[in-house]
């Protein structure tokens, strides 16, 4: 009953930009932290960014300077721009997000279907 939705992956030259995003719906009473992973071949998924229901940020050392992460509330979206991409980028990102449901108390980690990223000339 809560979902998330990544757009806006692809294939991108290195040195370009590119901007994820990622909308929850559903039955959603609260968001807390949302955040962006990535997992490339054969590698664990990784921490990239993450953002906090005030607006806090942290960031992969990989990423810093170079990406920026942001949330709009009431749209419940969170957005990564992504930017000087690297070929050490290509990977598919993940959305997070912890989330309290309608009528329950504790929140629950839910994570969307992926989007590809691939670095590449």
């Amino acid at each position: 009953q809560v979902q998330l939705v990544e757009s806006g992956g692809g294939l991108v030259q290195p040195g370009g930009s590119l901007r994820l995003s990622c909308a929850a719906s559903g039955s959603i009473s609260s968001i807390n932290d949302m955040g962006w992973y990535r997992q490339a071949p054969g590698n664990q998924r990784e921490l990239v960014a993450t953002v906090t229901s005030d607006g806090s940020t942290n960031y992969a050392e990989s990423v810093k300077g170079r990406f920026t992460i942001s949330r709009d509330n009431a749209k419940n979206t969170v957005y990564l721009q992504m930017n000087s991409l690297k070929p050490e980028d290509t990977a598919v990102y993940y959305c997070n997000a912890r989330i309290q449901r309608f009528g329950y108390i504790r929140y629950s980690g839910y994570w969307g279907q992926g989007t590809q990223v691939t670095v590449s000339s």
